[in-house]
């Protein structure tokens, strides 16, 4: 299976101290040079940053063709990241793209991606037995306090589907 990932899921799985979830349910995930920039630049994230270097299964690759990324970027106002992951998805025919903004995913989705956010990466934790439903709910927390947002609807679909 070939994953491609956006910043913010990353951010998102850091900021909680489950990054080792990318690695139980995909193998290994690919990201694009922007999306390594972004992660790595910002001296606020310096941990984050060091995180991201040490996971062997976070693999660093460049779009074939970095126009392609410009022109999306400019027609769609998304930031280089989000440009370059939905171009890298396309390059590669990835099976799965994880993006939790929604501009990005409302223009991956009109590409015919499939898309999964932090949200739906814990759900698909609860129901291969990598996490408990306590476990999925302490993350959720966390998230929220972490400032990450989470919109109503999905925190909601979320909680419907965990059995106690």
């Amino acid at each position: 299976m070939i994953v491609v990932s956006d910043t913010a899921p990353l951010i998102s799985l850091l900021k909680i101290d489950r990054i080792d979830l990318l690695e139980r349910l995909f193998g290994k995930v690919l990201i694009p040079k922007a999306v390594f920039d972004e992660l790595t630049a910002d001296e606020r994230f310096k941990l984050e940053a060091d995180q991201i270097r040490q996971r062997r299964f976070v693999i660093v690759k460049a779009v074939q063709n970095p126009e392609s990324a410009n022109i999306l970027k400019r027609a769609t106002g998304l930031d280089q990241g989000e440009s370059e992951a939905i171009i890298l998805t396309d390059e590669l025919h990835a099976d799965l793209l994880l993006m939790d903004e929604a501009k990005g995913r409302a223009v991956s989705f009109q590409m015919g991606f499939k898309i999964m956010g932090t949200i739906g990466m814990l759900m698909a934790a609860y129901e291969e037995n990598e996490l408990t439903a306590e476990e999925v709910r302490t993350c959720v927390q966390d998230l929220q306090r972490a400032g990450r947002h989470i919109s109503q609807k999905h925190y909601q679909m979320l909680l419907d589907r965990l059995k106690d």
